[in-house]
């Protein structure tokens, strides 16, 4: 069977999209799967290419059996909503003209922004053959979420545009059941062609490790306690909010540490200057293969995002590596991803974006230190292994 991918985040990123389309492709290719993945050159968050790669029109790497065809697409950061269009319509242009010439019997096409999945339709069409879009994000309902664009005739087109993919598409994979729930409900789409995967984590890549002392020490946060987001530092993830209440926390032995990049790092970042905080630390994007270290020296992970409806629906894949590294978490977000916190006792949850709650919370799980949580479930249920097969399975019927 040979499927071609389309996607335009991809490793060496280390974005949750680009990591998850990895390792289910590399599972599949364990399957025996001929993989092919059009994307384009790595630059994400800053839109700077990565050392070795050039934006060229065509180059070709095999990546763990994986055939990875990149394509030249207009770069920018992760900023600015025309130039984000322009980079999302590049690559739709680009993968859909390479597609033509790519021998296959399946395409799948990611979001969360859909100019991917055009690209998969109209390879679909020209190509005769069966299309299964990925909907990892509700796009666009999560830009008027964040408020990066408000209703208007643009909006309107690109929900109608959203619309047709759902019909059009042979079959739909989601990440939760209230993705699902979405596209069965109001758009109407039959229910036997929509299949939930979840996202995960292979559990081994992240292991229980003890606090990198001399991690502890470069950062001069021995002795501290600390409460850490590792992750893209965005519109959607409510990081001012954090730096607001940081200010507010009476607990001096309270430290914050933030890595990461993205839209809204500068703004982060000058907030964090005003405010004079001493009791935040902020670091720009390590290396993946560091990115456990970061994590051994944490006490609380903390998933955090805008308090809003759409992100009821929204399962942070940061979840999962904190688990499987047995990080207690402390998460302000609601709905699917507060549920699976509280009901595997993994963690525990606060209003989001609201300060007594954050502090209330933070509090009892810092003078709580007998509380146990069980970490083993979740990292069983979750594995990615599992849901990548479950995946294969239902695109391959």
């Amino acid at each position: 069977m040979k499927i071609l991918f389309l996607t335009d985040n991809f490793v060496p990123e280390t974005n949750a999209p680009a990591t998850r389309t990895y390792e289910h492709c590399r599972e599949w290719v364990k399957q025996g799967v001929d993989v092919t993945v059009i994307t384009c050159a790595p630059n994400f968050p800053k839109g700077k290419v990565f050392k070795g790669y050039k934006n060229k029109l065509f180059q070709k790497e095999i990546i763990d059996g994986i055939k990875v065809i990149r394509v030249w697409t207009y770069i920018s950061a992760n900023q600015g909503t025309v130039k984000r269009i322009l980079d999302y319509v590049s690559y739709m242009i680009s993968s859909f003209l390479v597609g033509l010439f790519i021998r296959t019997d399946l395409i799948i096409a990611t979001s969360p922004q859909f100019f991917t999945a055009i690209s998969g339709r109209w390879l679909a069409f020209w190509k005769r053959k069966k299309w299964v879009m990925e909907v990892r994000d509700i796009w666009p309902e999560s830009i008027k979420a964040v408020g990066a664009m408000k209703d208007g005739y643009i909006l309107k087109y690109f929900e109608y545009l959203e619309h047709r993919m759902y019909e059009s598409a042979d079959k739909i994979v989601v990440v939760t059941d209230s993705f699902k729930k979405y596209i069965l409900e109001p758009h109407g789409i039959a229910e036997e062609k929509i299949a939930v995967v979840k996202n995960g984590i292979l559990s081994d890549h992240f292991v229980p490790k003890e606090k990198d002392s001399q991690l502890l020490q470069d950062l001069n946060l021995q002795g501290k306690f600390i409460i850490g987001y590792i992750g893209t530092h965005g519109m959607a993830h409510a990081l001012d909010f954090i730096l607001m209440a940081a200010s507010k926390l009476p607990n001096r032995n309270y430290h914050f540490l933030l890595v990461g990049d993205g839209a809204h790092k500068e703004y982060l970042k000058s907030l964090k200057e005003s405010l004079n905080l001493e009791n935040v630390t902020m670091l720009d994007n390590v290396d993946k293969n560091r990115v456990k270290d970061y994590i051994s020296i944490l006490d609380i992970g903390l998933v955090n995002l805008k308090k809003s409806d759409t992100f009821k629906s929204v399962i942070p894949s940061k979840i999962f590596e904190l688990c499987a590294m047995h990080k207690p978490i402390l998460i302000g977000v609601e709905g699917e991803a507060q549920q699976i916190v509280e009901g595997y006792n993994v963690g525990r949850s606060f209003i989001p974006e609201d300060y007594d709650s954050f502090e209330s919370q933070l509090d009892q799980m810092y003078h709580s230190s007998n509380l146990s949580y069980d970490f083993k479930k979740v990292l069983i249920d979750f594995d990615r292994r599992k849901l990548a097969i479950k995946m294969l399975d239902f695109i391959s019927k």
